[in-house]
């Protein structure tokens, strides 16, 4: 049972576009991008949160909307993003990625809760990852 309204995606990319390539850009300029593309930010209370692995480079990106980013200090993302990167670095990838969903859930769970036991919440973003 989903316990908030929030929505989360996750999106992996095996290399950055040469587009971004030419120009040396980094996933952290990469991950607002897909976050967009993806219309994670397409929410009805702007809590969609985008968690973005660049694989090749184990560069990880937390993009939160704006309903959920004014709520959740940059230090609690921080942490996050450091945990999965452990896990990521030992090979435990389902069981990092897990984890930080769980997180952000709990996050969204204190900001958006679903309220009332029997009201259901439609789904606004596929729950399938993204990988590129």
């Amino acid at each position: 049972m989903q316990l908030h309204t929030g929505q989360i995606r996750i999106c992996a990319e095996g290399a950055l576009p040469w587009s971004y390539l030419h120009r040396h850009a980094t996933a952290r300029e990469r991950a607002p991008m897909l976050f967009s593309k993806l219309r994670v930010w397409d929410t009805e209370h702007n809590n969609g949160v985008l968690i973005y692995l660049l694989v090749p480079e184990h560069a990880i990106e937390i993009v939160a909307d704006r309903g959920l980013a004014c709520c959740v200090a940059p230090g609690e993302w921080e942490a996050l993003v450091s945990q999965l990167a452990v896990h990521l670095r030992e090979g435990r990838y389902e069981e990092g990625l897990a984890q930080a969903v769980d997180a952000v859930s709990a996050r969204q769970a204190v900001h958006f809760p679903r309220l009332g036991a029997g009201m259901a919440h439609a789904n606004e973003l596929p729950d399938a990852p993204v990988v590129r």
